[in-house]
């Protein structure tokens, strides 16, 4: 297993408001994370390759994937066009991108919201002004879902290998069995060959009865 530290992680941040986007970006640097930060959901979709209007009912079909990994989405709840809700919904759609912790901020203590984004598939839902020690929470999601990319990607390198090894044995089997069948062949040939030459040796032996009729 791998050894991952803060300072491979990259987090989007996702606030409508210049000044709780500069907060959590400077909180988030101050734990080593690689921040990039969006003043919307629909910006947040772009820069994941997701686009708003795209409403495909196929949680397989492929898009655009970013050059850079993100492990980690923090999205503000309340926000113009698509809420962070929204924001959650899509990217938990996403064949490519489901497995991204999201963690949902809001300024207002609303039980059935906070539910609702649990419910959906939100790691944590902080109520702001988000704290230091709040971000703290977010190292053990970001740590797993990393790791399991990476056993996931050494899983795909190692496939190959087994198959490049795998094939030899099977060119092996294959010419000892064309080499058994060419021994097969002339044995058989012999053995019908003794064959007809007992038929004929026995229709040899075989007195012969001449001027013989059958009367009724």
């Amino acid at each position: 297993m791998g050894v991952v530290t803060e300072s491979q992680f990259h987090v989007l941040a996702v606030d409508d408001s210049f000044f709780d986007r500069k907060m959590i970006e400077r909180l988030l640097q101050k734990s080593s994370c690689q921040v990039t930060t969006v003043d919307s959901g629909s910006k947040a979709l772009e820069f994941l390759g997701l686009r708003e209007s795209n409403q495909s009912d196929d949680p397989n079909a492929t898009s655009t994937s970013p050059e850079v990994e993100i492990n980690l989405i923090i999205t503000d709840y309340c926000m113009p066009g698509m809420t962070g809700y929204d924001l959650l919904k899509r990217v938990k759609e996403s064949a490519a991108f489901r497995s991204i912790p999201v963690v949902i901020m809001s300024s207002e203590n609303i039980p059935a919201r906070i539910s609702r984004c649990l419910e959906e598939g939100a790691e944590e839902f902080f109520l702001k002004p988000v704290k230091l020690a709040d971000l703290t929470k977010l190292k053990p999601h970001m740590i797993k879902t990393k790791l399991k990319k990476e056993s996931e990607k050494q899983a795909e390198e190692v496939k190959p290998e087994i198959e490049e090894e795998e094939s030899p044995v099977i060119e092996i089997l294959t010419l000892h069995q064309e080499l058994e069948s060419e021994q097969q062949e002339p044995m058989l040939s012999n053995n019908k060959r003794k064959a007809m030459e007992e038929v004929i040796s026995t229709g040899r032996s075989r007195p012969k009865y001449n001027d013989i009729t059958t009367s009724v």
